[in-house]
């Protein structure tokens, strides 16, 4: 994992719980949650733009051969 350890994960979290406060974390870890959630859907969507976009391409190429 990106060649980070135990000590250096609890360092980091200890830094976020300093500087952001016990209430604050799960909000902070609820909007990173949905932050990847939507980049992840909507690289989904791209994929299968690109996808029909290329089977029309591919479509259009098959009907002026014959």
């Amino acid at each position: 994992m990106f060649g980070i350890g135990m000590p250096e994960l609890i360092i980091i979290l200890l830094i976020l719980l300093v500087i952001f406060g016990a209430n604050r974390l799960p909000e902070i870890g609820a909007g990173l949650g949905k932050g990847i959630r939507n980049f992840r859907g909507s690289i989904k969507d791209a994929e299968k733009e690109i996808a029909s976009l290329n089977e029309e391409e591919k479509d259009g190429k098959d009907e002026r051969k014959s």
